[in-house]
């Protein structure tokens, strides 16, 4: 009997059926990032973008850290620290901005922009009161990509420099609104928590955000009466819930808001916008009811301000007197405390800088990280931030439309 064969198809014997190497996912290479400190000159910036521990930690890592020589010096940070950290000294700022990446901890100078280069990433704060047009103009020639910490979000949507910042800012605006109520600041000489037998000072906090809520939380612990207004009625129950006692709060009300004014002798400004400038919650007309010598410190002044008479004010000097109010505008409060708040910073921004670690470098981190792309408002000569465009009358670009189109 013959045997019947089964014709085969010739494509079972094909390469692609045959055992086959498997493939592993391959790591893309890290780019190590060169990153360039500046010494700061803006509104007598004593604060520094890395402490010499988070140097140290970059360098470990193959990044190359060069900083300009006395930059950390306000911040109690010697050169000699630096140096065994493994950081390069810079002895001209110029040497600095040929860094791929500049982290400032105040707006860039216009000498400072002129030493920028095509593409290099600038990281700094921005203070909207005292930007103008040309500025901007000035940042997009240089074809740039600038991201301002106050906009870049983490991975829940919070602004995680905006917090850490604000709590310091906080404690600090009534820790100064004590200092100003003294008689040796031509204050009206009263002391914020009073004393038995003597009531103590009445205090208005305007917004429960972070600020608010450490603003608060210093004042109570001082034993100041404080009143506390915000329109978010979650945030005045997370306020409350957080310091865990019954407070004195409201809503925005400008008729009651009015009268605990005409009352208090320290209001602060604590209300922060998460798209540009800060609203204007007290008018000219409700300052002007206030006591004679009492004291406002507007921590929102680096977002313009929430009082109609604010402007900005230095460190050298922090005050002006208006309707015999005493007014508090320095947009770096936390400052005043550098050593503390430059750690602060420094704790948010090297884990930002290892992330680059795991996505490629700079550009990657910017395609694939929502929170950091948040921070761009200008990229390589294009203006990509909404509120600044219609602040200034420029044209704006959303940063999604230009990375998607590689430009």
């Amino acid at each position: 009997m013959s045997q019947r064969k089964v014709p085969i198809p010739e494509q079972l014997f094909s390469e692609g059926l045959q055992t086959q190497t498997e493939m592993l996912a391959v790591r893309q290479a890290a780019k190590k990032l060169f990153i360039g400190i500046p010494g700061e000159e803006s509104f007598q910036e004593n604060r520094v973008s890395l402490k010499p521990a988070s140097v140290g930690m970059l360098i470990a890592n193959g990044h190359r850290v060069v900083i300009e020589k006395g930059a950390g010096e306000k911040s109690g940070y010697s050169d000699h620290e630096y140096s065994e950290a493994g950081a390069d000294i810079a002895y001209s700022k110029e040497q600095v901005f040929k860094a791929q990446v500049i982290l400032m901890v105040a707006p860039p100078t216009e000498e400072e922009i002129d030493w920028m280069q095509p593409e290099q990433v600038i990281i700094s704060p921005i203070h909207l009161p005292t930007m103008k047009a040309e500025y901007i103009e000035q940042l997009r020639r240089k074809r740039v990509v600038a991201l301002a910490w106050e906009y870049i979000q983490n991975t829940v949507g919070m602004f995680p420099f905006v917090q850490t910042i604000s709590e310091i800012a906080g404690t600090t605006s009534i820790l100064t609104a004590a200092e100003l109520l003294a008689n040796t600041n031509d204050g009206r000489g009263i002391l914020l928590g009073g004393i038995s037998g003597v009531p103590p000072a009445r205090v208005v906090i305007l917004g429960a955000g972070i600020v608010g809520e450490s603003a608060t939380r210093t004042a109570l612990g001082l034993g100041a009466e404080v009143r506390i207004f915000d329109n978010d009625i979650y945030k005045l129950m997370r306020l409350q819930s957080n310091l865990n006692q019954r407070l004195h709060t409201s809503v925005i009300n400008p008729k009651y808001l009015e009268e605990e004014l005409v009352k208090a002798h320290v209001v602060i400004g604590a209300i922060h916008s998460e798209t540009g400038r800060a609203p204007v919650v007290v008018s000219e007309d409700m300052v002007s009811k206030m006591r004679s010598k009492s004291v406002i410190v507007d921590v929102s002044i680096d977002q313009g301000g929430c009082f109609a008479t604010s402007r900005v004010t230095t460190h050298d000097k922090p005050t002006f007197v208006n309707y015999d109010v005493i007014h508090y505008c320095v947009p770096n409060i936390a400052s005043k405390v550098a050593r503390t708040a430059s750690s602060a910073i420094s704790n948010i921004v090297t884990p930002m800088l290892l992330e680059t670690e795991h996505t490629g470098g700079l550009a990657h981190l910017l395609e694939g990280n929502n929170g950091f792309r948040h921070g761009v408002y200008i990229y390589k000569g294009t203006l990509t931030n909404q509120h600044l465009g219609e602040r200034f009358g420029i044209k704006s670009t959303d940063i999604g439309l230009l990375l998607a189109s590689r430009l």
